[in-house]
């Protein structure tokens, strides 16, 4: 097989054009002197014969790599490609790529990552962190996707709002006693849904937390979370702070009998792949992540080119809020005045 024809080099470009390969690469690269009218013809001759700026030689003339990192928590987790397809998207039309790190769920191992990231040449990177990270001992710049209570934020869903509209929802739909679920009573985030959900009670409605990660530390990992029984004590409505603690609700109740959402509503955060697709369709508070991933990415490639260097600096002033959606499917609906208890109590 005949090996590809590379493309064209700057030796090349020169020669046709009658020009030397400095006044070339200055035009290519926008240095040095050289008449706007010799720029576009050099420019246009490059594009027509198919020249692709080697990133290496790029690096060596600017001194950066064109390059972001990313460093998620855990990519198992559903939520989190999403966030790293935004942000690749959002990269790329700034004219960066993008490298991926995955802590697995470890606070060490995120830190070992950035420093990672650093090692490689990164121009910045933008974390979404697991708490206690150390983010400020990096050495570029970093943008940060957490929530607005976390210290240097820049950019982030209002996960306070979020709570607000689901609390807003399930008042309007006559519930009075809701059960928040959350499996990590220290996450920013989790607790910014909790807060707001709280904060969003009406007169006459109150709600009790139960954080599923204190329960399976006394009874073990996957343990039943005896939903039935806040069911019998009243609870009509099951807050969870994520779709994948929503699920296990809802499985739970439905294996108990209970009905949903005839007997009890349950609702959701973060609107993943499959929130639609479950039986019922799962009701939840959407993140706009293609606006937070333009966000990050637009200041962290602002603070790259003010700094003009690969200093640490956490970029954040006051935390941009993009407002959640609340998204109303079929798991949600009005309280039931005569639930079945009878059918509970026999559980």
């Amino acid at each position: 097989m005949a090996s590809q024809r590379p493309g064209p080099n700057l030796s090349r470009i020169a020669t046709s054009l009658g020009v030397s390969v400095a006044t070339v690469s200055n035009a290519l690269s926008g240095k040095g002197r050289v008449s706007d009218a010799l720029i576009e013809r050099i420019r246009t001759h490059a594009a027509e014969l198919g020249y692709v700026p080697s990133q290496a030689g790029r690096a060596l003339r600017t001194g950066r790599s064109g390059v972001l990192g990313l460093v998620l928590p855990d990519i198992a987790n559903p939520l989190f490609p999403k966030i790293a397809q935004a942000i690749e998207y959002a990269a790329s039309v700034a004219g960066y790529g993008v490298l991926i790190a995955d802590s697995r769920g470890d606070i060490t191992a995120q830190t070992e990552a950035i420093n990672r990231l650093v090692e490689r040449g990164v121009d910045g990177m933008v974390v979404v962190p697991r708490r206690a990270t150390r983010i400020s001992a990096a050495s570029c710049p970093v943008a940060v996707i957490d929530t607005a209570s976390t210290p240097g934020n820049t950019v982030a869903a209002d996960h306070w709002q979020g709570g607000k509209e689901i609390a807003a929802h399930l008042a309007g739909l006559g519930h009075k006693q809701i059960l928040i679920i959350g499996n990590n009573h220290e996450s920013n985030v989790q607790n910014d849904r909790a807060g707001g959900i709280r904060a969003g009670l009406q007169h006459g409605m109150r709600s009790e937390t139960l954080w599923i990660e204190r329960l399976e530390n006394e009874t073990g990992a996957g343990c039943r979370l005896g939903l039935a029984e806040k069911a019998r004590q009243g609870f009509t409505a099951f807050a969870a702070l994520s779709d994948l603690q929503a699920l296990r609700a809802l499985t739970e109740l439905q294996q108990d009998g209970i009905s949903v959402p005839a007997d009890v509503s349950v609702t959701g955060f973060d609107d993943l792949i499959w929130s639609p697709v479950v039986t019922p369709s799962l009701t939840t508070v959407r993140m706009d992540m293609d606006t937070i991933a333009e966000i990050a990415v637009s200041a962290l490639v602002d603070r790259i080119n003010d700094s003009g260097t690969r200093e640490g600096v956490l970029v954040a002033a006051d935390t941009e809020r993009v407002p959640m959606q609340l998204i109303i499917r079929q798991s949600s609906g009005l309280v039931n005045p005569a639930p079945k208890t009878s059918e509970m109590e026999n559980l």
